[in-house]
């Protein structure tokens, strides 16, 4: 057992993360030790992240301890670096939690700074200066590497700049040398946000905070407005919507709500999180009451201006997508689900349930777009129920390729007293095999008029390996 932690006094006395637990005790018998719960640490440090997403959208989670914001656009909205530094600090030290943070060019300088320097920001023109003294461990190379440099004499960063580039390349691999280029600005270093950046935001910072359901639907529908005119800007609508609620105490909510159409008109998205917020009534804890609201568009689609015609039509494929959309916001994208025709002869592979939402552009034949499979002809007749496994049954039959004459299933045996057929499917090769054998199909009426269809895999050519028979559906 080793130490993953310590605090600042665990510190003071030679305790430090990496060493094991039994020579902590010898240094320090009354050593108060907790077992570390990983999944814990990491679900603090993401309530941690989403926090921060009050100053900047870009938001990278680096390492067990450590977060990355790209405040590049944002600083100024707090009066400066500074002083967005400042508030963090101060904001997490309210919290109870003790934070160190710098403000650099480079991610790499500010993980060095914040880590074996001072809080603060460094200028331009201190960036080549201050990080000569950091220690070689600032450079985020791996323990060994970091060893060796030592064992060399390369015991600060001022060093490793001193010494020539090849040798260490050769000695060392390219590593290194990448970090301090990275660090000093000579190569790029992208952070990868924790979340999607949304494609248009706006943002309400409120003087008292809202508790009220009913006074954030009505802030959700203003900050709509302001949404809609960048929308029709840019002749698109909303299709994935979200809405932050940073609480006054640090927790952040998130509410998303989807569209089957593109969709920019404030009242109608208001309503979807209306049903949303009823869905989430007992979870959405609003205690002392939320202090910033945040309204995304995590995914917008063209929208053209369309003029309904004389007959209302427009307006019924209004209602129906109203409908949907706020039946899948207060039950699940789920709740609502349309069958689709699919490239495939098999019975049970010949269609496929698709949620309603995504498939509201392409159920109104009038706007030119039509579903895979669509316009394909059936043949045959159907049963109006098909059973999604089809069901052993024992079987009568009077001629070897002939139709049933009675058939047991679900333990009542039926008499049969039509029969029509057989209809034979070969199986998809490419799916079930070569070896896959065909079926034969019959639609049959028993002697309470009944209708069902049954279907014989295999064929009656030795008495070794009789061929079996299925229930695969019911007519109506």
């Amino acid at each position: 057992m080793r130490l993953t932690a310590v605090d600042e006094i665990a510190a003071t006395i030679g305790l430090k993360s990496g060493q094991s637990l039994a020579e902590a005790r010898a240094i320090c018998p009354s050593l108060d030790a907790v077992t570390a719960d990983e999944a814990a640490d990491r679900r603090f440090l993401e309530g941690i992240s989403d926090w921060c997403d009050r100053y900047t959208p870009l938001v990278a989670i680096e390492g067990r301890e450590g977060l990355f914001l790209d405040i590049t656009g944002c600083s100024h909205l707090l009066g400066g670096e500074k002083l967005l530094l400042e508030d963090i600090l101060k904001r997490l030290f309210q919290m109870g939690l003790d934070v160190r943070g710098a403000i650099s060019s480079t991610p790499g300088l500010s993980w060095a700074t914040a880590r074996f320097g001072s809080n603060g920001t460094i200028s331009e023109g201190d960036a080549k200066s201050v990080p000569a003294s950091f220690p070689i461990a600032a450079c985020r190379l791996p323990e060994e590497t970091v060893l060796a440099l030592c064992k060399m004499g390369l015991k600060r960063i001022g060093d490793l700049l001193a010494a020539p580039r090849a040798p260490l390349a050769r000695r060392f691999g390219s590593l290194p040398l990448r970090r301090l280029d990275q660090m000093f600005g000579r190569e790029d270093e992208p952070i990868s946000p924790r979340r999607p950046v949304a494609e248009l935001s706006v943002e309400r910072r409120l003087a008292e905070p809202l508790q009220c359901e009913e006074a954030i639907l009505q802030l959700i529908q203003r900050m709509a407005v302001t949404l809609k005119l960048e929308l029709e800007a840019r002749c698109q609508g909303g299709r994935r919507f979200e809405v932050l609620l940073f609480r006054v105490d640090g927790k952040v909510f998130r509410i998303g709500v989807g569209s089957s159409v593109p969709l920019r008109d404030p009242i109608r998205i208001a309503c979807l999180f209306s049903e949303r917020l009823v869905a989430l009534h007992d979870e959405l804890d609003t205690g002392y009451g939320f202090e910033i609201l945040r309204l995304n568009v995590l995914q917008a689609e063209t929208l053209d201006r369309m003029q309904s015609d004389f007959i209302g039509s427009a307006a019924v494929e209004t209602a129906l997508a109203v409908f949907v959309d706020q039946a899948v916001a207060r039950f699940g994208p789920d709740c609502l689900a349309r069958p689709v025709l699919q490239e495939s002869h098999v019975p049970e592979r010949a269609s496929l349930l698709l949620p309603v939402s995504d498939l509201m552009e392409v159920v109104s034949p009038e706007n030119g777009q039509r579903e895979s499979g669509a316009n394909r002809p059936v043949q045959a007749r159907r049963p109006i129920r098909l059973l999604k496994v089809p069901e052993i049954i024992e079987a009568t039959a009077e001629a070897p390729e002939g139709a049933p004459m009675s058939f047991r299933w679900r333990r009542c045996l039926h008499r049969v007293r039509r029969a029509e057929g057989p209809e034979k499917l070969a199986m998809e090769w490419w799916i079930d095999g070569e070896e896959a054998p065909a079926r034969n199909y019959f639609q049959v009426e028993d002697d309470d008029g009944h209708r069902y269809w049954l279907f014989r895999e295999g064929a009656y050519v030795s008495n070794v390996e009789m061929p079996r028979w299925f229930m695969h559906g019911v007519f109506a």
